[in-house]
């Protein structure tokens, strides 16, 4: 990417290959040998306004780079001014990590749990065939099969942010860092994963939504509200024995470790009729007034 944009400022291939060969191993990550060194031996994140200066700054000291001690101290300077933050919202909630150059690490302002059942779950599995029609009438049997596994549970998943972490990684862009909330928010109700959605179509959206916006103290995760999985009603159904197991959970801890650092409880029902013992009384209309709620809550 780097040798590209030189590339477009004037400089011939070779010139810009030999000053980035020197350059990126100082900066960030050593090269890999297998790409004749025109790449970095890790995945490396940047924001566009982070490559843009680093171009810049080659660019303007451009017949000094050959000095050891001038590329020693762009390096520097580099490093400084972009240590611990960052212009791009992905980077800023999910962190950088460079063994080789610790001092652009960005400790991550976002948790994500792995999505769990709510209950137990049994594997089924589906069997499946593709018809050869060029086959000669006298050969049976079909020109491809096999099978795959899969389940449908009802799940529970968990997500945390940091809000001053992520101002902090934004460069204090207070605004930036709202609208980050806002798209991370929409991402957890809207993002579907694409693998296999041919064969499945798994277009369900969230039954419930429930958002905490907390002054301090240590985050909850529901997920022991399913530490004993729950079963059917009588009448069948999972959805509604898990929001009462998670309703049910989140009283006792409301009980047990307080409320008042609560600043927002917001939550978003698909199913009007679904009971609510203890989150009743933070029940919103739609989705908007749930992301609404959120951010209304965030501190200026």
């Amino acid at each position: 990417m780097l040798n590209e944009r030189l590339v477009a400022a004037g400089k011939t291939e070779e010139e810009a290959l030999e000053v980035l060969t020197t350059f990126v191993p100082a900066f960030a990550s050593k090269l890999d040998s297998s790409s004749d060194g025109q790449k970095t031996a890790v995945l490396l994140y940047l924001s566009e306004p982070e490559i843009e200066d680093v171009v810049g700054t080659l660019l303007e000291n451009w017949e000094e780079l050959g000095d050891e001690k001038t590329m020693d101290s762009l390096v520097r300077a580099l490093v400084r001014a972009h240590q611990g933050q960052t212009s791009a919202p992905d980077i800023a909630l999910f962190g950088r990590m460079l063994a080789e150059k610790p001092a652009l690490n960005i400790d991550a302002a976002c948790q994500v749990a792995h999505a769990i059942s709510t209950h137990r779950v049994t594997m089924e599995m589906d069997f499946y065939t593709a018809v050869d029609d060029l086959k000669p009438d006298d050969t049976a049997g079909a020109g491809m099969m096999g099978f795959i596994g899969f389940d449908s549970p009802c799940f529970y998943r968990y997500a945390r942010i940091d809000w001053h972490k992520l101002v902090e990684n934004l460069n204090d862009d207070v605004e930036l860092a709202r609208r980050s909330v806002e798209g991370f928010l929409r991402a957890v109700v809207e993002a579907v994963p694409t693998g296999k959605q041919t064969s499945f179509a798994a277009h369900n959206p969230p039954d419930l939504l429930l958002a905490v916006v907390r002054g301090d103290g240590m985050g909850w995760s529901l997920a022991n509200a399913f530490e004993r999985p729950v079963r059917p009603e009588r009448e069948g159904g999972l959805v509604g024995p898990s929001v009462a197991a998670l309703d049910a959970y989140w009283g006792n801890l409301c009980r047990a470790y307080g409320s008042s650092t609560l600043a927002c409880t917001a939550v978003v029902a698909l199913d009007p009729e679904l009971s609510l013992a203890n989150l009743e009384g933070a029940r919103v209309e739609d989705v908007g007034a749930w992301t609404g709620a959120v951010l209304g809550a965030l501190p200026a």
